[in-house]
């Protein structure tokens, strides 16, 4: 047994309540060591007595190159715990606790978790489960109102670049309402649409202000309020990392330097400001002079940026803010920015922009969820440029999974591609059938599948400015086979609850033809089976079946049903083919 590989401690994504009674516990040993684990847990305030103590056999939930991880529920009256695992290799076992290892439950200090407490308790909106998400780059989506166009505007259809402008806004993501709510999406997450001088709008001039070229506040107002008249819910992009360089405390920087009384907002080097050669001032990434990085530690910042918070919420009564850069600001802010959110709206979403391991973010005081960039590494690594295995693929997805609570897990933006990043068709060389797949992977995983504007009619584009290209609104320049996939896939997942709120276990890995499976399933629901076959050559199977006791099964892509016989289904997958069987 290698005991130094065996982790867990009694707190973050290892140990987390999922309500006043029930504490989930993780625990990782080396691949394949472990036969079986178990845990012994009781009150932390009574003795141990005969009779007294629960035994819960812990679940292998998923492994990666290294490791096996083991997951168990413990029930708890009291909402006190102490608890202590036995791991055995089927040859000898041990006691593990607190304090490490030791050969009697006696002499093995357990772990505690004092108390679950419901102010602490991660609580995410029950909205999330059934969310299918559709990110738009107002600019490039639909231009409503010709009049407020920018000057230069370009015929729609051009080529993109970093400064130029089509004429996208606010009245062209109304008039195209009912073309998403057909598509099966009901949240929309737009990028900034305050007032700023770029495309993008990502260096906000007036964080009070919609961009005049996108329209105002009545605009938004009736595009929020048709939108939930849909059943769509509406999330804004907070940009409080850094804001424009013709923002109002930054100009009045810039004329007064020391003097100003925003001095504090930013990092300033020393007056005057320059921008050249390199600015002396703190920006958003390298040098970026358009952006001036805000000093949140500063109390009149925080207050600032947190009554922006709660105004659109309350004026426009949008749904949730996604938080751009949201890793570069401190946590003491996002936990006040949590509470004002959540004051001002209970049920809304607060996701942030982290393209790494996120867990510090993640604990139920600072964000709901994030963007899932470490599913989409894997989506693209095994779909797109299928540069991997389905081992490797496997274990990636596991251990994305096991380093957040369930609850992040449940709200994660489970992107494939973004404003931020190439398209996925042409990061597989537009090959559709790969794309297909991935989709429909995507309407199978646990969390909430995002969609870039345009990939459901087949737009590519390599990396920004590219992948900003404008919406092609004439059908007959759609990829409508492209579209129906993806109106069929949301329907599919939409419509079993399993595939929306189900615990999530890999079934099937083949490494000889490259399949792989997974199963999604809850206590009350039918579950369902997700088989894939992500390589050129068709494929004979057969594979067992564990979670079914009818004498057949169905396929809901291609209607074919498979007979069921000692709990095993003998299949044939074509090149790229997926199966999703109830």
């Amino acid at each position: 047994m290698h005991l130094e590989a065996i982790y867990h401690d009694a707190f973050g994504s290892y140990a987390f309540p999922l309500d006043r009674q029930r504490l989930k516990v993780r625990l990782r040993a080396k691949k394949g060591d472990l036969q079986k684990v178990e845990v012994v847990h009781g009150d932390r305030y009574t003795s141990y007595e005969t009779g007294k103590e629960q035994i819960v056999v812990l679940e292998k939930v998923g492994s990666t190159d290294l490791h096996d991880y083991f997951e168990a529920v413990l029930k708890t009256e009291t909402g006190r715990l102490r608890y202590v695992f036995y791991l055995s290799d089927g040859e000898k076992g041990i006691w593990y606790g607190e304090r490490g290892f030791a050969e009697s439950f006696f002499t093995c200090q357990p772990f505690q978790y004092a108390y679950i407490t419901e102010q602490d308790l991660f609580e995410i909106p029950e909205w999330v489960d059934g969310s299918i998400v559709y990110q738009i780059f107002p600019e490039r989506f639909a231009n409503g109102n010709p009049d407020n166009d920018p000057e230069g505007v370009l015929p729609w259809g051009g080529e993109p670049k970093w400064n130029n402008f089509f004429g996208g806004d606010i009245q062209g993501i109304i008039q195209n309402l009912d073309y998403l709510a057909d598509l099966g999406i009901n949240v929309i997450y737009l990028t900034p649409i305050f007032e700023s001088p770029s495309n993008h709008k990502y260096n906000t001039t007036d964080y009070y202000r919609i961009d005049p070229h996108f329209g105002d506040l009545e605009d938004v107002k009736e595009m929020v309020a048709k939108a939930h008249k849909l059943g769509i819910r509406v999330i804004f992009d907070a940009v409080f990392n850094h804001c424009g360089y013709d923002f109002f405390a930054f100009q009045d920087v810039v004329e007064k330097g020391k003097k100003s009384p925003y001095w504090d907002w930013f990092f300033v080097e020393d007056e005057p400001v320059i921008t050249e050669p390199r600015p002396n001032y703190e920006t958003f990434a390298c040098n970026v002079w358009e952006m001036p990085k805000l000093n949140t530690k500063n109390p009149k910042v925080k207050k600032y940026l947190l009554d922006v918070a709660r105004y659109w919420i309350e004026e426009a009564d949008i749904d949730g803010w996604r938080l751009d850069v949201s890793n570069e600001v401190d946590h003491v802010f996002w936990r006040e920015f949590r509470q004002v959110v959540k004051g001002a709206k209970a049920d809304a979403l607060i996701i942030g922009e982290v393209w790494h391991n996120a867990n510090p973010w993640l604990q139920g005081d600072q964000y709901d969820s994030v963007m899932n960039y470490l599913f989409r590494d894997a989506m693209l690594e095994f779909f797109a440029k299928q540069s991997i295995g389905v081992e490797k693929f496997n274990a990636l997805l596991i251990q994305a999974q096991m380093c957040y609570k369930d609850q992040a897990n449940r709200g994660m933006f489970n992107l494939i591609d973004s404003h931020d990043t190439e398209r996925f068709l042409t990061t597989c060389d537009e090959k559709e059938e790969r794309m297909r797949l991935a989709v429909l992977f995507q309407m199978a995983y646990p969390g909430m599948p995002m969609i870039y504007y345009g990939d459901e009619i087949g737009m590519k584009g390599k990396n920004d400015p590219d992948c900003r290209r404008t919406f092609i609104w004439k059908e007959e320049e759609q990829n409508q086979e492209m579209l129906n996939w993806y109106k069929k896939c949301i329907q599919i997942r939409k419509s079993l609850p399993a595939l929306t709120k189900g615990n999530y276990r890999t079934w099937v890995i083949r490494p000889t033809g490259n399949i792989f499976g997974i199963m999604r399933g809850t206590d009350t629901d039918q579950p369902v089976g997700v088989l894939i076959n992500n390589s050129s050559l068709q494929q004979e199977l057969t594979v067992p079946v564990l979670w079914k006791q009818s004498d057949r099964l169905q396929d809901l892509i291609s209607g074919e049903t498979y007979p069921l016989k000692n709990q095993e289904i003998r299949l044939v997958l074509k090149p790229y083919q997926g199966v999703l069987l109830v």
